[in-house]
């Protein structure tokens, strides 16, 4: 699957200089807070029976809907299929971040597995706070060094017992972007914790035509392709992993979205100084 080069939709949004700096506004806060006691994963049965409902809601109604809805095709599935008892042990996944609903692909593309996502905790405790969990949002607390200790405890615990992890390493949703922002750190750091693999995904976009432009205000159907799993490099030194890990996935969901050798669109777009890179 390639990227229709000629389509770009990035002017129409106002997006920042820091590339992980979010531009949605968050317009409520419901007081959660997110310490060291917070359920990162509620196994609690109320939340279980509720998260059940959900689940069957996306595959009845949602997953369907939304190849009409956001013009979705997946391509890649197979590297799922084939490689399926590996990654029932345990596995990570990655995409860019282009649609507050892109996830809902994601999930799409990798079922049966139930993937856990890693949220900005400001979603968790936003209006859309609810559904976020329900579809299996862990929020990343900040500034809270305990709070760190157990929320990393939590995945770790999720990854050994074979669940799957889903991580937007560029920290934050930029609508329609066609380029591949710079990765932060974390996800090689938890892939060389875990020594899980990591599923490269990437989102790209086909022009949309009239209607869908003006009357659902979409300006492109969007594509997600899945690669090969990705494997931390056990012969560097753990540095020199997680730098190498970061480098592979990041050209990987390059190639994934359709870039052509040479295309260094990133460089063309903002300063070095506001670079947030590896």
């Amino acid at each position: 699957m390639s990227l229709n080069k000629s389509f770009n939709p990035r002017a129409i949004f106002p997006y920042p200089d820091i590339t992980d700096q979010h531009y949605l506004k968050v317009l409520k806060d419901d007081g959660t807070i997110f310490d060291k006691d917070y359920p990162y994963i509620d196994n609690s049965g109320s939340f279980r029976f509720k998260r059940w409902w959900v689940r069957f809601l996306l595959y009845t109604i949602v997953f369907p809907f939304s190849y009409l809805r956001m013009g979705l095709k997946i391509r890649g599935k197979k590297n799922i299929r084939r490689n399926k008892k590996l990654l029932k042990q345990g596995a990570l996944s990655i995409a860019n971040h282009i649609n507050m609903w892109d996830y809902i692909a994601v999930m799409n593309a990798i079922k049966p597995f139930r993937p856990y996502l890693l949220a900005w905790q400001k979603n968790v405790s936003g209006e859309s706070g609810p559904l976020v969990r329900l579809v299996g949002g862990i929020p990343i607390p900040e500034h809270d060094p305990q709070a760190t200790i157990a929320y990393i405890d939590t995945i770790k615990n999720l990854l050994d017992s074979g669940g799957w992890l889903h991580i937007y390493p560029e920290g934050s949703m930029w609508e329609y972007y066609r380029y591949i922002r710079p990765f932060k750190k974390g996800i090689a750091h938890i892939a060389r914790m875990s020594h899980k693999p990591i599923v490269p995904m990437a989102f790209s976009f086909r022009k949309a035509g009239w209607i869908r432009r003006k009357i659902f205000h979409q300006p492109a159907k969007i594509n997600l392709c899945i690669g090969e799993p990705i494997f931390i490099n056990e012969d560097l030194s753990p540095q020199e992993q997680e730098i190498d890990l970061l480098n592979r996935c990041h050209k990987a969901i390059e190639d994934l979205a359709g870039f052509f050798e040479g295309e260094n669109p990133y460089e063309a777009i903002f300063n070095g100084d506001k670079r947030i890179d590896f």
